[in-house]
C-alpha cells in the first residue's frame, strides 16, 4: 500500500466518526427537548387546572380577591410561578437553572394545593374546590411524573455522551453543555 494513502484514510475514518459523534449528541439533545416538550404539556395542565377551578369573579380579579384571598391567592400565584417558570424553560429546556427554577415552581404549586385541600372549609356554603378534583389531581401528579422520569433519563442519557472521550472533545468544540434534571414529585 502506497505510504500516503495511509494520512488520507485516517483523516476519512476520523472526519466519518467526527460525523456520526456529532449527529449522536443533536439526537440525544433533541431527544432531551423532546422529553421536556411532553413534561411541560403535563405541568401546563396542573396550570389550567387552577384557572379552572377559580371562580370566575376571581379569575377576573385575580390581583383583588376578596373572601377567600389566601385561598385562591395561593393557588392562583403558585399556578402564575409555575407559568411562567416554564416558559422560561421552554427556550432551553438543558438550562439548570431555567430547570431548577422549574423544579421550585412545581413544589410550590404542590405545596398550594396541599394547603387548599386541607384549608378548604365544609362549612354551609360548601367545599369551594370541586369534589372530583382530588382524582384528577392525582391523575395530574402521576402522569407528570412519568414525563418528569422520561425527561431525566433522556437527560442522563446526554449528559453521559458528552462526558464520554473523545466525543467530549466534540461536545467542548461545538458547545454542547450538561442538562439537569427534574426532582419528582412525590
Amino acid at each position: 500500500m502506497d505510504s500516503t494513502l495511509v494520512p488520507w484514510i485516517v483523516a476519512a475514518v476520523s472526519l466519518f466518526w467526527a460525523v456520526g459523534a456529532y449527529n449522536r449528541l443533536v439526537r440525544l439533545r433533541s431527544e432531551a427537548n423532546a422529553a421536556f416538550a411532553a413534561l411541560e404539556t403535563e405541568l401546563a395542565k396542573q396550570v389550567q387546572l387552577v384557572h379552572a377551578c377559580l371562580p370566575p369573579e376571581e379569575e377576573q380579579g385575580a390581583s383583588q380577591f376578596s373572601g377567600g384571598s389566601a385561598f385562591w391567592g395561593g393557588l392562583h400565584g403558585a399556578s402564575a410561578q409555575l407559568a411562567a417558570a416554564l416558559a422560561m424553560a421552554r427556550s432551553r429546556p438543558l438550562d439548570p437553572e431555567r430547570i431548577a427554577a422549574l423544579g421550585s415552581a412545581q413544589e410550590i404549586l404542590a405545596m398550594a394545593w396541599d394547603r387548599a385541600e386541607r384549608d378548604d372549609a365544609h362549612d354551609l356554603a360548601g367545599p369551594r374546590l370541586p369534589s372530583d378534583l382530588s382524582g384528577e389531581l392525582s391523575h395530574m401528579v402521576h402522569t407528570a411524573q412519568a414525563a418528569t422520569e422520561n425527561f431525566n433519563q433522556a437527560v442522563t442519557r446526554y449528559n453521559d455522551a458528552i462526558q464520554q472521550f473523545p466525543a467530549m472533545l466534540l461536545a467542548w468544540l461545538f458547545g454542547f453543555q450538561p442538562g439537569r434534571g427534574l426532582r419528582a414529585r412525590l
